[in-house]
């Protein structure tokens, strides 16, 4: 559960929060069914490279990565050899989970998985129902469309261990909500909790 880098800025305007949050959660789908044809987008994405820099359509400005073109290309490579799993199905308690850390960061303009008021995953997770088995988060924090935010996450440029790609592609998660919501740094952020199973307080 680290912090994403954000070198995936986007020059489209973004979607609805709540349409971002649903198109999120699909696109994540796409990547854990059908791997093999999502590193494709990838290889798109690859072309916009230059080393460590990196410029999206109608940007003049080149961004600075942390590992440039070597993360994406690993990225390729782990998608090429991954196996499809299922597809998440959407909670509503996990989005709402979710929904308190972009609420918290879009107020406080933190990053990272500790939303202030709201406490650490866990803590936000379990006031809305109870997690099985396995509980994970990730946050995104720049892109302005689903599918380059979930590209990022996949990526993970500068991140130890790709703790964010590891949770995207693990099998024991079976359910996941998201929420996606403005920031005053990054301009738009996208927080995701994955669980083994859940049940929400009333069911």
């Amino acid at each position: 559960m680290t912090l994403v880098a954000t070198f995936l800025g986007a020059s489209v305007a973004p979607a609805s929060e709540r349409t971002l949050s649903e198109e999120f959660l699909a696109e994540v789908n796409a990547a854990r069914t059908e791997p093999v044809q999502y590193a494709q987008h990838l290889r798109e994405l690859r072309r916009r490279f230059d080393g460590g820099l990196f410029r999206m359509p109608g940007m003049q400005a080149l961004v600075q990565t942390t590992e440039g073109v070597t993360a994406v290309d690993e990225a390729i490579r782990f998608l090429a050899k991954q196996k499809p799993l299922p597809a998440l199905k959407w909670s509503p308690g996990l989005a709402k989970a979710a929904a308190e850390l972009v609420r918290d960061q879009g107020e406080n303009g933190a990053v990272g998985h500790d939303g202030g008021p709201s406490g650490g995953v866990k803590e936000r997770v379990e006031r809305h129902g109870v997690w099985e088995s396995r509980l994970g988060e990730n946050v995104g924090y720049g892109p302005r469309t689903a599918r380059m935010m979930v590209m990022q996450l996949i990526i993970d440029d500068g991140i130890a261990g790709r703790g964010h790609r590891k949770n995207i592609f693990n099998p024991s998660f079976r359910v996941a909500g998201a929420a996606c919501g403005t920031h005053p740094t990054y301009e738009l952020m996208c927080a995701m909790d994955f669980a083994g199973g859940f049940k929400s307080k009333g069911e």
